[in-house]
């Protein structure tokens, strides 16, 4: 055929043509079947069965979704204020004010602002993306695993990361960890597919993941850089020259990908830009190097709510050292594997001691187990903030080492001393379950023996060597259940439970929580069995405010909370429900924000527009109360803590004399934690002392329009 017998592009295709609506179906048919099929050299049920752990996994990840409202409110302000305000968005500002960042950078929230742009701003809209970041993730272990694994390592591995408590708390709520898991993960299979084939430029998508890991939450990223690291330098089939080389260009593709931000923030002049929030400098490499960096490490956090005691005692957040993540809540968050996975690393690096350097297996075992063991000893020894939620860093690091290593394992069980580990590793793992699920007697009481009659029962059926393919599987499948079963338990319990505020919490109640992990945040009830920081003109021991719901939303059912413990939350505005107690003030308001109540929504919000604030109260976590439950901006002073210097005493007169923000709400006394700013103290008995108190629905409110005639 010549070119002037060519159909035209647009034209219909004749009967019968090769490429016509039949062969079009043909083709689409047999693209179908290579999805679900796979590659040739796989296993019919591979690509079903992998397909069906990230349905599973997305079907239980989004069930229950928006019970939990606008989720951590802090955050939710911010994508609220940049869904709205392009500055804010650039710069991940608390209020389209654009008064104060949060103390963070904003990657996080530039993919939820952008999700509120799309759908509209609704807690399905800001928590829709965590939900695909967990399945991505769930789908990135996979993908890491089955490179040079079997798919049955690589389905384990996926599900034990989809299975792990922490990790469907994280990725269903709006903090910054879900991106960052995200992005570590990535950084692993890109430095695997470097390691596979010595080409540079995937070394540099790995390292631009950590750099935008550091624009989600700063050092924490740098973390998983020493594995990486060391698995490209020892693996990699070029020289040693060379692989060095590689690793510099890496570097500089960490500093790119993350210092472009950095540099606008530190070269626009602070006239122009929003408040570092966090930093009491208003500078972006004091916050990453100070209150977010090494402050964590040794608890010198200026600012912050409270400080940690020192490496020994860790203060408010509880006692560190090597058994630190086994203790207390942080058990049921991330610890149930962690021995089991633990032993695995070291089998794997003994079973493959003797491969070439350029071994893909033992780099994936360096990567993965280097992440989890460092990831750990960090966790397990900062003596500055650290909350429970923290772990889900480990999770695709504890999933990866898991399904890597059992798979190793099982391959050589034609040896004794295999099965033997293999049986202990088990048993071992089902009488850590039972120990962890006594935390929580009342809860599924019969489920602890449940878990330990089967590790027996799976122990034993290890030890022996089956000829048979059906008794392996029921010895895989026993096993299995023994082990996955209690931390899948905790999964459901986090699954079927509203979690909002600060400070969340996978599984049920335990009995050794303190007032920084679940409930009442700084101050817990009386006879709780709770400790916790008294907040500045308080009273210790004293019981917090009584919750009363605020408006459009339900006080949540008895006996539940926020983060599935009992007590210490109340309903909130709109969407959101079970913030923590102490209603409008104090530290515990700072932590758990505010009720705004639907008579105070409406004032805020009726002439907002005249305004650049249409209120402005003490601490971010209050402002993004108000905020949210009337769509109109309100400038947080003082920051998360309300111990940044922002705004100072008069910046914030010549705002009220310009007529720039038209409410002061009340919110409590507020003390300085930690060295912070007493600012917002200032402005406080400075409106106090000038303007006129109104009670709004048992909120107090100062219209900074019109100054008292005592003024």
């Amino acid at each position: 055929m010549t070119s002037s017998t060519l159909p035209h592009p647009g034209a219909p295709s004749a009967p019968g043509s090769p490429i016509g609506g039949a062969a079009v179906r043909r083709r689409l048919r047999t693209a179908g079947r290579a999805v679900l099929r796979g590659r040739a050299t796989h296993a019919a049920w591979e690509r079903p069965a992998f397909l069906g752990l990230l349905l599973v996994t997305a079907i239980a990840y989004f069930s229950n979704l928006t019970s939990s409202g606008y989720a951590n409110e802090f955050y939710s302000a911010a994508v609220q204020a940049g869904s709205t305000n392009w500055e804010a968005f650039l710069f991940g500002s608390s209020d389209a004010g654009n008064s104060i960042t949060v103390d963070k950078p904003p990657a996080s929230l530039w993919v939820m602002a952008l999700s509120v742009r799309l759908f509209g701003l609704s807690s399905f809209s800001i928590l829709m993306p965590e939900v695909i970041m967990g399945i991505v993730t769930v789908a990135l272990v996979y993908v890491i695993v089955r490179r040079h694994f079997s798919a049955g390592a690589a389905l384990l591995a996926g599900g034990v990361l989809a299975s792990t408590p922490v990790a469907a708390l994280m990725f269903r709520f709006n903090n910054p960890d879900a991106l960052l898991v995200l992005l570590m993960t990535a950084s692993v299979y890109f430095t695997l597919r470097a390691i596979e084939s010595g080409r540079v430029r995937w070394l540099l998508l790995a390292g631009a993941m950590v750099g935008f890991g550091f624009l989600t939450k700063q050092l924490q990223a740098f973390v998983v850089l020493p594995p990486l690291a060391l698995a490209y330098g020892w693996a990699a089939p070029a020289g040693f020259g060379k692989r060095i080389l590689h690793l510099l260009a890496a570097f500089a593709a960490v500093i790119v990908s993350a210092g472009w931000w950095v540099a606008v923030v530190e070269l626009v002049p602070a006239s122009m830009r929003p408040y570092i929030g966090g930093s009491q400098n208003n500078d972006f490499l004091e916050l990453t190097f100070g209150y977010n960096g090494f402050g964590r490490i040794t608890g010198a956090e200026t600012g912050s709510v409270t400080g940690g005691a020192g490496a020994t005692t860790g203060g408010q957040w509880g006692a560190t050292g090597l058994t630190r993540l086994f203790d207390g809540e942080f058990g049921g968050q991330i610890a149930w594997l962690i021995p089991a996975a633990l032993v695995l690393l070291v089998v794997g690096f003994v079973l493959l001691r003797r491969q070439k350097r350029v071994d893909a297996r033992r780099a994936t075992l360096i990567m993965f187990g280097g992440w989890l063991v460092l990831t750990g000893l960090v966790f397990s020894f900062m003596a500055g903030i650290f909350h429970a939620y923290y772990t889900v860093a480990l999770a695709p690091a504890l999933a990866g080492t898991v399904g890597a290593g059992a798979i190793l394992l099982w391959n050589t069980r034609r040896h004794l001393w295999a099965r033997l580990v293999a049986a202990l590793i088990v048993l071992g793992t089902g009488a850590w379950a039972y120990a962890l699920l006594t935390r929580a007697a009342e809860w599924m009481p019969w489920l602890r023996f449940v878990v330990i009659a089967l590790a027996v029962v799976g122990a034993g059926m290890l030890v022996v060597r089956w000829k048979r393919r059906a008794a392996r599987v029921a010895t895989l499948a026993v096993a299995l259940t023994a082990a996955l079963l209690a931390p899948t338990a905790y999964t459901i319990q986090t699954l079927a439970t509203p979690h909002t505020g600060s400070l969340v919490t996978a599984g049920p109640a335990v009995a050794s929580s303190t007032g920084f992990g679940r409930g009442g945040g700084f101050a817990a009830a009386a006879g709780a069995g709770q400790r916790g920081f008294t907040p500045p003109g308080a009273v210790a021991g004293a019981a917090p405010a009584a919750p009363r719901a605020g408006a459009g939303g339900a006080a949540p059912a008895a006996g539940s909370s926020a983060t599935g413990g009992t007590g210490g939350t109340v309903a909130g505005s709109g969407a959101a429900r079970g913030r923590t107690a102490t209603r409008g003030g104090g530290a515990g308001g700072l932590l758990g924000g505010a009720t705004a109540s639907a008579q105070v929504s409406a004032l805020l919000a009726a002439d907002a527009s005249d305004y650049t604030w249409a209120a402005a109260t003490v601490g971010s976590q209050n402002a993004a109360s108000y905020q949210l439950a009337s769509q109109a901006p309100v400038m947080p002073l003082g920051g998360f803590n309300g111990s940044d210097p922002s705004p100072t005493l008069e910046q914030f007169q010549s705002d009220v004399a310009a007529g720039r923000i038209h409410y002061f709400i009340s919110s409590g006394s507020v003390g300085t934690p930690n060295g912070g700013s007493s600012v917002s103290s200032e402005i406080a008995a400075w409106v106090e002392a000038t303007f006129t108190p109104t009670t709004v629905d048992g909120t107090t409110l100062y219209d900074l329009t019109t100054p008292s005639a005592a003024a």
